[in-house]
């Protein structure tokens, strides 16, 4: 089975919307269409979207966790002594 939702749950909005009303697009057709034949691709995209939305949140969380570190751009105090104020 599939999770909805990613592991990380301090995602934003912004960050998942297109593929959460991808999504609820996807479900709302399901339930209106009884063709086997038209069903199956519409359930693959569906379950396309939901890998979408966990591989992001997963992306996500993996810079969050490494933000610190020299390997990722964002302001770390010990590598970006130019921008430090000192008191």
């Amino acid at each position: 089975m599939l999770v909805l939702f990613p592991v990380c749950p301090q995602i934003c909005s912004y960050a998942g919307a297109a593929e959460q009303k991808a999504r609820l697009s996807y479900d709302n057709l399901l339930r209106l269409i009884d063709d086997p034949e038209v069903r199956d691709p519409i359930k693959f995209l569906r379950e396309r979207e939901i890998v979408h939305f966990q591989r992001f949140g997963e992306a996500l969380r993996d810079v969050q966790e490494n933000l610190d570190s020299k390997n990722y751009y964002a302001y770390n105090p010990s590598f970006d002594t130019c921008c430090t104020k000192k008191k």
